[in-house]
């Protein structure tokens, strides 16, 4: 069984909403974040920077949101290419991609202090948002030629970590200016538009408070 340590509306969401679409056993621990949970030596045991999600396997504990998706993709397929198909590099260059570029990104445009020093926090914003809108059109446009991996027609992982993206980025409001509408983005739109309506998406956006139409609109 696996045991997912998470807590609501951080970057264990797009894997609690892939064990829930891949229909595998799992048990869902949440983490005391405010009691210090992250910082304690036997949360650390499992992730050594102490930071959201953990998932322990058979294999032992995985962590970083991308490795976490890939390796359960791989143990139970059907969300991602197999490793011997021909379009797994394709996938997996996007896959990296949004976690290395687009996921990096956002979390300078929620901790642009963590970048370089509070000082710094409008230049650091100034130069964020508009990479980050340029790796969801260079997405998007991945995203246009309806690949197997990232496709309105079905889930997969890579769909479900973007989605959760989106989810963020989406959710600052209609005159912030950091606010990224995912309607701006028409072939992801009609992924997310899509995820929103799977069971795995339901269940955990009900359990987690996040609305009918966390990707698409989260705010409404």
């Amino acid at each position: 069984m696996y045991v997912l340590h998470y807590y609501p509306d951080t970057a264990s969401l797009a894997v609690r909403m892939v064990l829930a679409e891949l229909g595998v056993q799992h048990r869902c621990e949440l983490i005391d974040r405010e009691g210090g949970a992250l910082s304690s030596p036997a949360y650390r045991a499992l992730q050594p920077l102490g930071l959201i999600p953990a998932l322990e396997t058979p294999d032992g504990t995985m962590f970083e949101t991308a490795a976490i998706l890939l390796y359960l993709s791989d143990r139970h397929p059907g969300l991602a290419p197999a490793p011997d198909a021909p379009d797994r590099g394709d996938f997996l260059k996007w896959l990296f991609f949004t976690s290395t570029n687009a996921h990096t990104t956002l979390l300078q445009l929620f901790y642009p202090e963590r970048t370089a020093g509070p000082e710094c926090v409008p230049q650091v914003l100034a130069h964020a948002l508009p990479k980050m809108k340029r790796f969801l059109a260079l997405l998007d446009g991945a995203a246009t030629a309806n690949p197997g991996w990232l496709s309105p027609d079905r889930p997969t992982i890579l769909g479900y970590y973007v989605a959760m993206l989106m989810h963020w980025l989406g959710g600052f409001g209609a005159e912030h200016p950091l606010q990224i509408n995912a309607a701006d983005y028409p072939a992801l739109y009609k992924v997310l538009t899509m995820l929103e309506g799977q069971h795995a998406t339901e269940a955990i956006a009900e359990d987690e408070g996040l609305g009918p139409t966390p990707f698409t609109a989260p705010l409404a």
